[in-house]
Order: structure tokens, then C-alpha cells, then sequence
């Protein structure tokens, strides 16, 4: 149980400060401070509750890391459920700091749900924004089947992953706005649809859950079958030849 509530609170604070980044303070710390913003919140989750339940806070991990054999059935399941609630008491406990302020609405500033088409900040087109998803995703959840594997060094996964996932954003803001994380676009669409009491903000849901899902996946399957087996037989070092005598 205690996993299950670090993933929740886990991803609760990311929701809460990277969202939150972007909606409260993204006019003054523009699409830098957004990126950054998340990185660092994940960075600092690493080292808190990673001894306790590996901080995933993104169902996308936690996917790839059951099809490494890194967590079973069972837990992935609980994981799942608790980064979505806890997605979703960080878009509430956003909203609800947001509505304070005169000038806030959903329709407006919104709660930085993820887009495509018309949605999209840049103007994407869906399949542009599909691929961003798809391609983002796989390259964060590699980074983080590399830094956390038995051969990485220790101790610098949160570094990795952090500076990993603020890279990503820089890049995928102007296209989606950035999901690579199925819990962080469900938690806001969800309050906002209750919010709005309308089922407008679920519209284009689907992708922000499948195109992460889909490039968890192929990092798993690329990582399990092509990479795992490569840090686990080291290549064998060979000393140089030595003249005789030495």
C-alpha cells in the first residue's frame, strides 16, 4: 500500500507543479520555465520516492517496466489506478488555486490539457501530433530503462530521467503540449469535463493515451530484446598485446 500511495502523491506534485507551472505562472516563465519546470519536479520525485515505489508516475513506465519483469501484475495494475487519481487530485488542487484569480477560465488560460488539429498550440495536424506522442515517449521511457538498469551508475537515474523529460517538453510544447504521460492528460481532461460538465475536453483524450502507451511499449520490447541482453553479457575487455618481458 505504501507504493501505491507514493505513486499517487507522486503523481498528484506533477501534476500539481508541472501543470500548474503552465497555467498559473506560464505567461512569465514562458515554454523554458514550463520544461524545466517538469524536469525538475520528476528529478526531485526520483530521489523521494523512488526508494519506495521506483517513481514511476506515468502509466507508460510502469507498462514498460511489467514487460521487462521489473514489476508484476498485480502492483502494475494498482500503479496505474493511483497515478490517475492522484493525476487527478493535482488538476483539481490546480483549478481550484486558478479560480482565484478574476481573470481565469477554462475556456481561456485552461488547464493545460494536451491537443491536436485546432487544439494544438503550434497547429499541429492529429497524425503530427500522434507521432510527437509516439517518438517522445519512446525516447523518455528508454532514458528511463537505461539510468535505472543493473549496469547504470548508481544514484544518477533522477538526474537522467529529470533532464530527460525536461528535453522532451522543450521540444513537444509547441506540438501537444506535451503529454509522453497517459495519467497527466487524463487528471486535467477529466476535471475540466466536470468542471465544464461536457464531454469537450475527453474529445481527443484517446491519443494522449495510446500514442504514449504505443512508444512505451516499443522502448520496452527494444530495450527487453535488443539492449538488455547487451548490458547483461559486457563485452570482454582485451589488454593490449605487451612486448615480451612485460
Amino acid at each position: 500500500m505504501k507504493k501505491y500511495i507514493a505513486e499517487l502523491i507522486g503523481t498528484m506534485a506533477l501534476v500539481l507543479v508541472g501543470c500548474g507551472s503552465a497555467v498559473i505562472a506560464g505567461q512569465y516563465i514562458g515554454v523554458m520555465g514550463v520544461a524545466l519546470t517538469f524536469g525538475f519536479t520528476v528529478l526531485a520525485l526520483v530521489y523521494t520516492i523512488g526508494p519506495i515505489s521506483g517513481c514511476h508516475i506515468n502509466p507508460a513506465v510502469t507498462i514498460a517496466m511489467w514487460i521487462n519483469g521489473r514489476i508484476n501484475s498485480t502492483d502494475s495494475g494498482y500503479y496505474i489506478l493511483a497515478q490517475i487519481t492522484g493525476a487527478v487530485l493535482g488538476a483539481g488542487i490546480v483549478l481550484g488555486i486558478a479560480s482565484g484569480s478574476a481573470g481565469y477560465s477554462i475556456a481561456g488560460t485552461g488547464l493545460s490539457l494536451n491537443g491536436f488539429g485546432e487544439n494544438s498550440p503550434g497547429g499541429y495536424s492529429l497524425l503530427a501530433c500522434f507521432f510527437s506522442e509516439v517518438a517522445f515517449t519512446f525516447l523518455f521511457v528508454m532514458i528511463v530503462l537505461g539510468s535505472t538498469s543493473k549496469q547504470a551508475p548508481k544514484g544518477f537515474a533522477g538526474l537522467a530521467i529529470g533532464i530527460g523529460l525536461a528535453i522532451v517538453h522543450l521540444v513537444s510544447i509547441p506540438i501537444t503540449g506535451t503529454s509522453v504521460n497517459p495519467a497527466r492528460s487524463i487528471g486535467p481532461a477529466l476535471v475540466a469535463a466536470l468542471r465544464e460538465w461536457s464531454v469537450v475536453p475527453l474529445s481527443g483524450l484517446w491519443l494522449f493515451v495510446a500514442a504514449p502507451v504505443a512508444g512505451g511499449i516499443l522502448a520496452a520490447v527494444l530495450w527487453k530484446y535488443v539492449f538488455e541482453t547487451a548490458v547483461s553479457q559486457p563485452q570482454e575487455i582485451i589488454a593490449p598485446d605487451l612486448p615480451a618481458g612485460q
